[in-house]
């Protein structure tokens, strides 16, 4: 085995997951490339596994990437995420034990997120392998914050303690770290831990900007998703992407697009694999009428013609503490296929973002005086703001600019 380094990744996410296939493995295979040894250990949920695994292996196997994984367990709280994390760790340290001792070191353990975070201390202080804490964001926070923990409930706040000092003692041991956005980069340097800035790169959520390019859309196809929306024609298509869990907030997102129906005609396109009746409700409940809307389901295959129907695309996201450290997968796929984006202030690096590049337009508050204007502002410099999509994709999002920041991390091994 020698002195080549392998790096072990991590992640409670499966592989199979949209998420997945999005935010992991188009790095991991340009990583694996670049030629970097690359396996990868994850928890799968069975119903992703069953439909996706094949892909996933196919992928993987080209790049030559090893890849383990486990069943994701669900059913009883805690109980099963406490399962889950642990057959993740059995076969970190499986793996790690096939390495003689005095090579365990050439072993490093890319750790998505906190609880893989954890396996990646403990394997560090067993067996002397290197740890990347991939944070993500700060997930305890994010879980008080978005109301699925509650510190009334006396397992949850212990749970929040443990996580938040645990925190602190992954940032401190981690041989290297990578946040999603430069202000939460900040909060961390302002805890005063005793780290370098170094030891912190700046990752983003990137998007496939080959992928996701209005280069790729087929007129004959295009014209097919054209037609199943049969309000096209000449309204403004304002569009949704994603779930719309605990952060996104789906009645004022609403309440905004009621607002643009009163200056000019338009239509809310919802592409989330969400329940649309849930959505359908809700618009009736604010004076929307069903047809005003079309909420449809997209494969990956699917969603850069979707997007490309759209002549602007909203998000507003709850904006709290957790939130500075976030960064919307959508941002890049939107703006890489040349759709301006609407957008509030106060989440990770949007604000500077959009006010660096001028590709979209930010709502500092959720009222009505504010979505005017806002639409006022996109109705007047929606061209200006398209014109610059593209180019702010290429500036903050490129997945090839993450690969390479990614690789300039596991070189810093050698």
């Amino acid at each position: 085995m020698g002195n080549t380094k392998t790096f072990v990744f991590i992640s409670i996410d499966g592989m199979t997951d949209p998420l997945g296939q999005s935010q992991v493995l188009p790095y991991l295979i340009g990583l694996a490339r670049l030629g970097h040894s690359v396996q990868i250990i994850s928890s799968e949920k069975k119903e992703n596994w069953q439909s996706q695994h094949q892909i996933v292996e196919a992928q993987l196997a080209e790049a030559n990437i090893l890849w383990k994984y486990c069943f994701y367990e669900t059913g009883k709280p805690f109980i099963s995420q406490f399962q889950n994390f642990l057959a993740l760790k059995k076969q970190a340290i499986a793996l790690i034990q096939t390495y003689p001792k005095h090579q365990r070191s050439n072993v490093i353990l890319h750790c998505r997120s906190y609880l893989a975070g954890l396996i990646g201390l403990d394997c560090k202080k067993r067996f002397g392998t290197g740890f990347i804490f991939d944070m993500r964001g700060f997930w305890a926070d994010e879980r008080l914050e978005g109301g699925i923990w509650n510190k009334a409930n006396l397992i949850h706040s212990f749970l929040y303690a443990y996580f938040k000092k645990k925190e602190k003692t992954m940032i401190r041991e981690s041989d290297a770290i990578v946040s999603l956005t430069h202000k939460g980069k900040q909060i961390i340097m302002d805890w005063d831990l005793g780290i370098s800035s170094s030891k912190l790169t700046v990752i983003p959520c990137c998007a496939d900007l080959s992928y996701f390019s209005k280069h790729n859309i087929q007129e004959n196809r295009f014209i097919t998703f054209k037609n199943k929306i049969s309000q096209y024609g000449n309204q403004f298509i304002l569009s949704y992407v994603g779930s719309l869990g605990t952060w996104y907030m789906a009645e004022e997102m609403l309440q905004f697009f009621k607002e643009l129906t009163e200056h000019t005609p338009a239509h809310f396109l919802i592409i989330t694999k969400d329940d649309k009746q849930h959505i359908y409700d809700l618009a009736e409940k604010i004076g929307i009428s069903a047809d005003s809307l079309s909420v449809v389901t997209a494969s990956r295959s699917d969603m850069p013609y979707y997007i490309a129907l759209s002549s602007a695309s909203l998000f507003f996201i709850k904006p709290s503490f957790s939130k500075s450290a976030s960064s919307p997968t959508k941002m890049g796929e939107l703006l890489s296929m040349g759709i301006p984006v609407i957008t509030n202030t106060g989440v990770g690096d949007v604000d500077s973002v959009i006010r660096a590049s001028k590709c979209g337009i930010l709502v500092s508050d959720f009222n009505n005086n504010n979505y005017k204007e806002a639409i006022f502002d996109l109705m007047k410099n929606r061209h200006i703001y398209q014109a610059n999509t593209v180019n702010a994709a290429h500036r903050y999002f490129s997945l090839n600019t993450g690969i390479e920041r990614y690789k300039q991390i596991y070189d810093s091994f050698n």
